[in-house]
């Protein structure tokens, strides 16, 4: 899947191809690091600068997005069972959120795990009526520490799973 989508993108930059990679839902820093680090062979800062922007450029629209679609979306039968199954999936790993609230929020978006990050953090935000603009500044902290802690992975010097 990942070389497919490397191919899809084939001619971008690769500076461009590593902020697309980090704004994707699932892949996020987790993908985009090891990407310009390893297939790009960027350099470190440029990497981590470049998915640091990627990984928060889909906060706001997806907060927009929750906000003002949803409901009209969830008339359509099939969109309605897509977010009942998305909002119970996430009430069901916000615990630590409702818990800690903001630092809660930041934790759970910095796990560089599958089933967080910040697409399920800003669904979580939504469904916690969170408002933007600190949910913005977790997210911006908790990409932050993501990247550093999946660089160190890469490097061998940080065991993730």
């Amino acid at each position: 899947m990942i070389a497919q989508l490397i191919r899809l993108f084939n001619g971008l930059p690769h500076g461009l191809i590593v902020l697309i990679f980090a704004a994707l839902p699932i892949i996020e820093v987790r993908g985009s690091i090891p990407l310009g680090l390893f297939y790009f062979k960027m350099d470190t800062l440029s990497v981590l600068l470049i998915s640091l922007i990627g990984g928060v450029l889909p906060v706001f629209p997806i907060l927009w997005f929750l906000e003002n679609l949803t409901a009209g979306l969830r008339k359509i039968k099939s969109f309605d069972r897509f977010f009942a199954w998305l909002f119970e999936h996430t009430r069901a790993k916000s615990g630590m959120i409702e818990r800690f609230e903001l630092v809660g929020l930041t934790l759970f978006m910095a796990l560089p795990v599958p089933g967080t990050g910040i697409w399920t953090g800003c669904v979580a935000a939504y469904l916690l009526e969170i408002p933007w603009l600190p949910t913005f500044v977790c997210a911006l902290i908790a990409t932050a520490i993501a990247s550093v802690l999946v660089w160190l992975a890469s490097l061998g010097l940080v065991k993730l799973f």
